[in-house]
């Protein structure tokens, strides 16, 4: 694949998850709720478990249940190590912001036809 076709993907994925305003929000949610967690976890004492971090999961539903049955079927325990479950956070919420930015771009109508046209038309 040639290196400038490459760059023109990742430039439209990133574009995709981060450069919308619909993908923003998404990503300010998710964020807001890992400080929750985080703050909940480091600084609130419990008598018994806490569900803050239910709702990272909600948020990055239904994509990382898809990680989490198949790290399962790939032979992980119990849902697999902590690792696992992070990575399969990040890389489910990173899917759904640009799922997100591409479902904005399809109700827009910007997309390859638009980008064709003359810069005066």
């Amino acid at each position: 694949m040639n290196h400038q076709v490459m760059n023109r993907r990742l430039r439209t994925l990133a574009r995709l998850t981060f450069g919308n305003t619909a993908s923003r929000i998404y990503l300010g949610l998710v964020l807001a709720a890992a400080v929750f967690v985080a703050a909940d976890t480091l600084f609130v004492s419990h008598d018994d478990a806490s569900f803050a971090g239910g709702w990272v999961f909600f948020l990055a539903a239904p994509t990382v249940f898809a990680f989490i049955v198949g790290g399962s079927m790939a032979g992980a325990e119990a849902g697999g190590p902590a690792w696992f479950l992070y990575l399969a956070l990040v890389v489910s919420v990173l899917v759904q912001a640009c799922a997100l930015g591409w479902f904005t771009r399809l109700l827009r109508g910007t997309g390859r036809e638009h980008s064709a046209r003359p810069q005066g038309a």
